[in-house]
């Protein structure tokens, strides 16, 4: 018998600084732009329009890398409220905190540090937007929680991502006063109606999503929109795309938005259809295809945005 085999096998030793960083960007899916995408072309076509052109690089700066930090806090955040029910999910039971790999401490930690990081952004804007981050974030966190109760929960995920809407509004329009007084004064009404445009593209895209994990759900009790739509499912996403193209068209016609504009949304709408190709046979590999490429729809629609504003 060799000495090895005699010696008493040693605890695994933790994971190195480089492997904790790895488990950490896994963890914010730093692998997979799309979903801070979804997010940043809604908010940067919001940003353009506010500003009737470009918005200057600090609003920029401050606008992209608060969706990317805010998207990353979320992460954490649905991953610790997921985790139970994950594991019984083929696609996602090796996320690290459903894994075990990063202790619900550890991602709840930095969670925080990534939603300080993009407060401390909001803080060199002015004072209504600064008031509108609060709501923004409380809505960020109740998500996870709405597939619990809620039957169509991605409404809310539908907010928390279309937040960043009236927030550039604020920053691009917005005074001194951080009342409610001010905060209204500083959004005005067609951003709002843009936040409840986008809701619709949201409840689209993950639909879609959601299609991916049905039969998972099912077992486990989650709410989705994909489970209430039952059958009607396809349709629903359609409809869903149509109210977001349709309103967004509209809203940007009152807003004075051109040609150029109106032909980003036609190529959304493109998109929109060459989706329905991917989703109408229901198949996993399909369905999540298509929310995976959503965010070159919101391309689409911030390309006509900028190109029409700045060939005025």
């Amino acid at each position: 018998m060799s000495m090895s085999a005699r010696t008493p096998s040693s605890p695994p030793a933790p994971p190195s600084a480089p492997g904790r960083l790895a488990l950490y960007l896994n963890l914010i899916r730093w692998d997979r732009p799309a979903g801070w995408l979804l997010l940043l072309w809604p908010t940067l076509a919001a940003l353009w329009m506010a500003a009737d052109g470009f918005p200057g690089w600090h609003l920029l700066a401050v606008f992209t890398a608060g969706t990317i930090l805010m998207r990353s806090a979320g992460c954490c955040v649905n991953d610790v409220a997921d985790r139970d029910f994950d594991r019984h999910v083929k696609r996602t039971a090796q996320r690290p905190v459903t894994s075990g790999a990063v202790s619900v401490k550890e991602a709840l930690l930095l969670g925080a540090v990534l939603a300080l990081l993009a407060f401390a952004l909001v803080l060199t804007t002015n004072p209504p937007t600064i008031a509108l981050s609060f709501p923004a974030l409380a809505v960020a966190i109740a998500y996870p929680w709405a597939k619990r109760v809620l039957n169509m929960p991605q409404a809310v995920l539908g907010v928390a991502f279309s937040f960043g809407i009236p927030m550039a509004f604020s920053a691009v329009l917005g005074g001194r006063d951080a009342s409610v007084a001010g905060v209204a004064a500083s959004v005005p009404a067609a951003a709002w109606w843009l936040l409840l445009g986008n809701l619709c593209w949201v409840l689209a895209y993950d639909t879609e999503y959601a299609m991916v994990d049905r039969d998972d759900d099912l077992k486990v009790g989650i709410k989705t929109s994909a489970i209430t739509l039952g059958r009607f499912d396809v349709a629903g996403v359609m409809a869903f795309y149509a109210l977001f193209l349709a309103s967004w068209s509209a809203l940007g016609h009152a807003l004075g938005m051109g040609r150029w504009y109106q032909a980003g949304i036609a190529v959304g709408a493109a998109q929109a259809l060459w989706h329905w190709t991917l989703i109408r046979d229901r198949s996993r590999e399909g369905c999540f295809k298509a929310f995976r490429l959503n965010h070159w729809l919101g391309a689409a629609v911030f390309a006509g945005t900028v190109v029409d504003l700045a060939l005025r």
